[in-house]
């Protein structure tokens, strides 16, 4: 690639994904579009008469589902046209109006779901006994009956229907504050030119390898905040007062209960992570006096953390060589798994190179019929290889689900999602490590893997904790001042990072500018899902073979059952705290390799 951006027309058709397997021509598209429109509104016909019989409940559930596959279909096309070339207008009607059909559709099919619950328990079972054909829904029918104590009545529903929008409110009010309203003013950056710090470019400033860029944008961007802290606090306070009193409304034991309810996760799953990270922040206050020593300095402050202890390799990386590493890398995962991903390199699966236009990023999508396509923007890098890595996990899981599991079952629920792609982040890592012969390499991939804990093991584990106890405390009567929560934070701040680090007085308020804030007890299962990635990578490299297939069994199984239980099918029990620990067991081996190196 060349120092100029191509056009899409430009890219080599061989680096671009086979969209087209999906529709050969747009006349389908809109045939399938025009199909689920009449569908759904057909659907309106059941309404009234899901208790009906056997027969009808179950000819509705299959509708339903041949709506929302096709449907499904429809909106995946639309939308990934739209990234090839977002300044494609063709395309961005085409994505609203598949948007516009999704929001159409959801409010034809709103009635079935209620008058489903409204069908007597020990008739509902006469029904799903009585008729073979509703063995594939009976875990779908299950936890719809298991969460129907928490369901109102029809009346109440509607008015917190209503209320919904209201109640989102705290939100958007963060978001436009935090997207639209604040500024952080400008600092000299390392070539001596005034630039303004926002969002998009703190991070670039954190890494930045001089400190009085680090340290000026750290104080700038929390001096922002700082200015408005007790608005924040308040609108804060009622985003958790709505967790907490909506959770009451809905018969739940507290917001936490409510939280985790949707994937049926026992709040003990939430309190191991917590607990068995506690147990081991010793090993994190360890890997900070590593880094105060390799950054040469006397102090370690907070605007520390994100500077790159080793700089990246300069290596070029072509795409094809980064697909062999990624054979190597994943070749513990066995035959059967390497043959189907080159298989889907070869089909099409992959859209490789950055083109004028097309969406940033990297992402692995697809419907339940098509391929499971991944989107990158490769650029010859270690780290892009590693996105190849990451993305590649997301589309095998996919394509083992869809081969063995009916449309109702063909997705997947965050909580296990994260984990094939992280298992295949954690084999390529081990592999570059077992491999690497460049001491500085090797520092640098430590030190790399070590920062991956860091900031998802350890950080958003500081902030699942500090969402536990805002919302007891607002369920015990407090009110979120400024001054509580900014002292909560700095004690739960100097917990996890130790007193080898100085705790600048700013830091109390990064509760401020955390987004995830506002959608509770969710940031806890990209620490779950590290864990039980790294337990698994583990086995599958120590135990081989039946840790391998056990591994596979577990990628088929979609959402088929709930994350805790499918977990188990690889060998990972996230009830206990086992899987917690050998992830902090890894990570004590690579603090110790990294201590062996400087």
């Amino acid at each position: 690639m060349g120092k100029e951006t191509k056009t899409r027309s430009q890219i080599d058709p061989k680096y671009k994904w086979k969209i087209n397997d999906m529709y050969s021509e747009e006349e389908q598209w809109k045939s399938d579009y025009q199909k689920v429109e009449n569908k759904a509104k057909d659907f309106v016909e059941f309404s009234g008469r899901l208790g009906e019989s056997p027969q009808v409940l179950l000819e509705a559930l299959q509708k339903k589902d041949n709506i929302w596959l096709l449907l499904e279909k429809v909106y995946v096309y639309a939308r990934m046209k739209k990234d090839e070339d977002n300044r494609e207008t063709k395309y961005q009607a085409m994505s609203d109006k598949a948007s516009s059909l999704i929001a159409k559709t959801s409010s034809y099919l709103s009635f079935f779901i209620p008058e489903l619950l409204e069908i007597p328990g020990e008739k509902l079972r006469s029904f799903i006994d009585s008729e073979k054909g509703f063995k594939q829904y009976e875990h779908v029918i299950d936890d719809l009956m298991r969460q129907k104590a928490h369901v109102l009545s029809k009346a109440e529903e509607s008015v917190m229907a209503q209320i919904g929008e209201v109640t989102g409110a705290t939100n958007v009010v963060f978001t436009m504050f935090n997207n639209a309203d604040i500024k952080f003013g400008s600092i000299i950056d390392e070539d001596g030119d005034d630039v303004e710090v926002t969002h998009g470019r703190y991070s670039g400033f954190m890494e930045s390898y001089n400190r009085r860029v680090r340290r000026e944008a750290f104080e700038h961007m929390y001096e922002a905040y700082i200015n408005f802290k007790n608005t924040l606090a308040a609108n804060y306070n009622y985003n958790t007062k709505t967790d907490v009193v909506t959770a009451r409304i809905r018969k739940y034991s507290s917001a936490r209960d409510a939280a985790l309810s949707g994937d049926n996760i026992p709040l003990k799953v939430y309190d191991n992570l917590i607990d068995t990270v506690n147990g081991k922040l010793g090993l994190m206050h360890r890997y900070m006096e590593i880094r105060r020593k390799m950054l040469q300095v006397d102090e370690l402050h907070m605007y520390d953390m994100y500077v790159p202890l080793v700089e990246m390799p300069k290596k070029d990386i072509p795409y094809e060589k980064a697909l062999d590493i990624m054979r190597e890398g994943l070749s513990p995962l066995g035959k059967d798994y390497i043959s189907k991903m080159n298989h889907g390199i070869e089909a099409g699966w992959i859209d490789v190179f950055e083109n004028e236009g097309k969406t940033s990023g990297a992402y692995s999508f697809g419907s339940y019929d098509s391929m499971p396509y991944i989107l990158l923007n490769y650029n010859n890098k270690l780290k892009d290889v590693f996105t190849v890595v990451h993305e590649m996990g997301h589309s095998m899981h996919s394509y083992y689900t869809r081969h063995n599991q009916p449309y109702v079952y063909g997705g997947h629920s965050i909580f296990t999602a994260e984990v094939a792609s992280t298992v295949n982040e954690s084999l390529l890592m081990q592999h570059l490590l077992t491999v690497c012969n460049d001491a500085e390499e090797k520092k640098y991939l430590l030190n790399m893997h070590i920062e991956e804990f860091r900031t998802t093991l350890f950080r958003q584990t500081m902030f699942a904790e500090f969402e536990k106890l805002t919302h007891e405390a607002v369920e015990n009567g407090e009110v979120l001042t400024a001054e509580w929560l900014c002292e909560e934070y700095r004690k739960l701040n100097r917990k996890y990072y130790g007193e080898q680090v100085i705790h600048d007085s700013q830091i109390e308020m990064e509760w401020a500018r955390i987004p995830h804030f506002y959608r509770a007890f969710y940031v806890y299962k990209y620490a779950t899902g590290f864990s039980a990635a790294a337990s698994i990578s583990s086995k599958i490299l120590h135990e081989g073979k039946t840790a391998r297939d056990a591994y596979i069994e577990f990628l088929k199984t979609g959402d088929s059952d709930y994350p805790i239980e499918l977990l188990k099918i690889a060998g990972v029990d996230m009830s206990r705290p086992e899987p917690i620990a050998q992830a902090m067991d890894a990570f004590e081996k690579n603090v110790v390799s990294l201590e062996e190196l400087v």
